[in-house]
């Protein structure tokens, strides 16, 4: 997506970087895991056609994507912007990534969802789908996904996810959040769970469920 192309969110632990051709080699090697494709319901692709997808994602307006990296023992300059050419970037590992697939109009996205809304009100209407990855095991358990998580989603919804100042170029309903997740990854529902979403469908054939952010609870 193009409004993310200069912008690094900036966390305790995690920084966020819009992806570019620089991390597909890793990316790629992360994809060659029979696991993480199983996960993410990713399919395998070749480093040639991965670098397509990168340069696709980037332009596309219906697809926001980070790449998660870690900062720990890095001291970025206080109240700066950070750019994603900032040199100090390239001392921080890769970890995962972090994307929001964008289905509707942003108009349509921009407004709340409502509860009395049907299934095919609500197909008609959007809804943002929620992915969050983190690639690397030395990295998991350790709070990167949850940091991650409300970083991405305080930028794309100006909801205070997060106790960091972030701006939305978007500014969709955080009621318009959800995100599918395999039925056995328990860590993530619990995850996502903390962050304010409810179960609200299974998906049997998948044997996938169905979370949605719950205006009712709280998100941080």
């Amino acid at each position: 997506m193009k409004c993310n192309a200069n912008t690094v969110l900036v966390g305790p632990k995690a920084v966020l970087v819009p992806y570019a051709a620089s991390h597909v080699p890793k990316y790629h090697q992360w994809m060659l895991s029979e696991e993480l494709r199983e996960l993410t319901a990713s399919e395998p692709l070749s480093l040639e056609e991965e670098y397509d997808m990168q340069e696709k994602w980037q332009v596309d307006e219906d697809k926001l994507t980070f790449i998660i990296h870690s900062r720990e023992g890095i001291e970025f300059p206080e109240n700066q912007p950070i750019l994603p050419s900032d040199p100090l970037l390239k001392n921080c590992p890769m970890v995962g990534d972090v994307n929001i697939f964008l289905y509707g109009s942003l108009q349509s996205l921009q407004k709340s969802h409502s509860k009395t809304e049907s299934s095919e009100d609500d197909e008609d209407s959007g809804h943002a789908e929620v992915e969050i990855m983190i690639a690397e095991p030395s990295y998991r358990r350790r709070g990167y996904a949850r940091e991650a998580l409300q970083l991405m989603l305080q930028y794309a919804t100006g909801h205070p996810f997060s106790s960091s100042a972030i701006e939305s170029p978007l500014k969709i309903s955080p009621t318009r959040l959800l995100t599918r997740i395999s039925e056995k990854n328990e860590a993530s529902i619990s995850l996502f769970e903390n962050l304010g979403f409810n179960i609200t469908k299974r998906i049997p054939v998948f044997s996938e469920i169905e979370m949605r952010w719950n205006f009712d609870q709280k998100s941080t």
